[in-house]
């Protein structure tokens, strides 16, 4: 049996869901390498909804988040909080403003950002078990919250997300686009992907390597 990896998504579209080529990227080297995955995202609503060809909220509308998550998953997505870290051997995040709207309140809150009980219950789970997690883009700024201060994370060099990160306890290391950054005691690997990137194929280079690397955390 191969091993499993949990995805864990916050919507669908850069704006206000998971950043759509950032998921991609990441479902492919799963497939590429053989591993079986299951995508996850919170039966809730959006924060609000973005109009990505202007950038501006539509007034009036309202998403779930676990609906607008299936377009990315082709319908193949579970409730978040029926994820069981017992039955996946590592978990990712990929990025997006979904995780700043949506699975936290760090769009508006800053360092004092509360993340969703959903999302708590389900990665305490996974890093009570030393299991692999894998976190890009904006996603890392939640790790203080989520797993316990002092676990070095990414976002590449925004200082104002790197400044929320150590208010909050965390260690910000900074890194280009096309590499990682390894909590090897704590398995957790980040990448800034769209942090930094600037084309599909620099987020690639950082997303494929936390990939491989989440692959080989899962065999040690």
């Amino acid at each position: 049996m191969s091993k499993q990896v949990a995805v864990i998504l916050s919507g669908c579209g850069v704006q206000d869901g998971s950043e759509i080529y950032e998921t991609t990227l990441t479902l492919l080297r799963l497939d590429q390498l053989g591993l079986g995955y299951r995508c996850f995202a919170p039966d809730i609503d959006q924060h609000h909804v973005i109009d990505h060809r202007h950038g501006t909220p539509v007034e009036g509308e309202t998403r779930n988040v676990l609906t607008e998550s299936a377009r990315l998953a082709r319908g193949e997505i579970s409730p978040l909080d029926e994820l069981d870290a017992e039955a996946f051997d590592a978990v990712i995040l990929p990025g997006g403003f979904g995780v700043a709207k949506n699975l936290s309140d760090f769009a508006e809150a800053g360092d004092g950002l509360q993340v969703i009980e959903a999302l708590t219950e389900a990665l305490a789970g996974f890093h009570e078990a030393r299991k692999p997690i894998g976190l890009m883009c904006i996603s890392p700024v939640l790790v203080p919250r989520l797993l316990g201060p002092g676990i070095a994370v990414t976002v590449g060099s925004d200082p104002g997300v790197a400044g929320a990160i150590s208010a909050m306890g965390g260690l910000h290391r900074s890194c280009g686009v096309e590499d990682i950054v390894l909590d090897f005691e704590n398995r957790v690997v980040t990448t800034p992907a769209y942090m930094l990137a600037t084309r599909i194929s620099e987020a690639a280079t950082g997303i494929f390597k936390l990939v491989d690397r989440i692959d080989e955390l899962m065999d040690l």
